[in-house]
């Protein structure tokens, strides 16, 4: 009798560590795609858009199995994690390097009633063309890693659609502002500071509350920001700011907020309909209309005409954005391998780290003018990214422990 009896307890308790798995589980996603406090970084659009990707393909099914990933790494997946992380920071540190080349362009081939350089200003063409490379990249990638079946399923178009027109709208403001003389450094830690207007909106309309540390990490990015923006140059050296570019990367940080909105319905409408979405389709429908958008904006504009007409004129642009385009294309890859393999903490706080690099790299690469209050300002801006990314790997390893204790507990008799 007694034996029965405790048989039926442990039948009892285990389906109660199952509860507590689940929700282990489930507290995790909701912490990494709807948490106000999740990576600053989290939902960075291009500058930056590998952090939306890590969030868009994150799945509580793919967390037990890789729980302990983003702490401790197995021997054999050592080469697989160096490939990756040099995968990620090579393709991005790049692209930043061709797309202020792209968008800072200044051609002498090109005839003009002035005798002066051309400035290269078709922004909507160089999204036409990023996207189309991503879109193509995303059809390989579906066909090489899933099966027809997989292939054939249809996710509600909808959100995609929205995703895809704010996302390349967030682009295009970004790269405007670089275009109109904001420097890349001030572009990319201000892109960086989008949590900002995210926790003022909460607090407004969701009465969400914030700790200590995250009110710091972001005054830290914004004050930081702010320094290089104000700092002077001097002898004649470019500025980091400009009215016109600071207005346009304000409006790409809003609209990272719609893009951050919508995508969160896309990912419940896609387990709603029990859609089992991989990486590659997220990136092949969200670039498909994106270049869709981009390609009726370019044409309404002028941009796609003017564009092909100026790299026709001067080769040396048609380079620099197939470079660009590739870079695109390869780094979205690496991103996805790296999720794969391993974790989207894993990603996010590689492609955070590379944020940082991208910086430093433009600095001493392209001549940006850094006077004391500016290396201040970045510095002060970096420590903040820094510790938003060490707060992340903190709470991730948290929950991997918690997950580990309530297995052990459960395979306990």
């Amino acid at each position: 009798m007694k034996r029965n009896s405790s048989s039926s307890i442990e039948r009892r308790s285990i389906p109660s560590i199952d509860v507590e798995l689940q929700k282990s589980e489930t507290e995790e996603t909701y912490s990494t795609t709807y948490s106000p406090s999740s990576s600053i970084g989290s939902m960075m659009s291009t500058i930056d858009d590998e952090e939306q990707l890590s969030l868009l393909t994150k799945s509580p099914s793919s967390s037990r199995s890789k729980a302990s990933s983003s702490t401790y790494l197995p021997k054999h997946k050592s080469m697989t994690f160096i490939f990756c992380v040099s995968g990620i920071y090579a393709a991005y540190l790049l692209y930043g390097q061709y797309q202020e080349d792209v968008f800072t362009y200044q051609s002498n081939h090109i005839s003009s009633t002035l005798d002066t350089s051309v400035a290269f200003t078709f922004i909507w063409f160089v999204q036409v063309v990023e996207a189309l490379t991503n879109t193509i990249m995303g059809i390989l990638g579906r066909y090489m890693t899933q099966s027809k079946e997989q292939r054939s399923v249809r996710p509600n178009q909808k959100y995609f659609f929205y995703s895809g027109f704010s996302q390349v709208s967030s682009k295009a403001l970004t790269s405007l502002a670089l275009n109109t003389g904001l420097s890349f450094p001030l572009a990319t830690m201000a892109k960086s500071g989008k949590m900002a207007p995210v926790m003022l909106g909460q607090l407004i309309l969701g009465g969400t509350s914030y700790s200590v540390r995250d009110y710091l990490q972001v005054s830290a990015i914004i004050c930081g920001t702010a320094m290089l923006g104000l700092s002077k140059a001097k002898g004649g050296a470019k500025s980091h700011s400009s009215s016109l570019g600071v207005v346009f990367i304000m409006a790409s940080l809003a609209m990272d907020g719609i893009t951050g909105g919508l995508q969160k319905r896309l990912k419940r409408d896609a387990q709603k309909n029990q859609h089992d979405l991989k990486g590659y389709d997220f990136m092949f429908y969200t670039n498909l209309y994106m270049f869709l958008v981009a390609l009726v904006v370019a044409n309404l504009n002028g941009d796609l005409v003017n564009g092909v007409s100026y790299c026709m004129q001067d080769p040396q642009i048609c380079k620099l954005i197939a470079k660009f385009c590739v870079c695109s294309a390869v780094g979205q890859s690496f991103i996805f391998l790296t999720i794969a393999q391993f974790d989207p903490l894993v990603c996010s706080t590689v492609t955070t780290t590379r944020k940082i690099a991208s910086v430093f790299l433009s600095i001493f690469t392209k001549g940006h003018h850094m006077n004391n209050q500016a290396w201040c300002g970045v510095f002060v801006a970096c420590m903040g990214i820094l510790s938003e990314v060490q707060d992340k790997v903190g709470k991730g390893s948290k929950k991997s422990s918690t997950r580990d204790s309530l297995t052990r507990q459960a395979k306990t008799p």
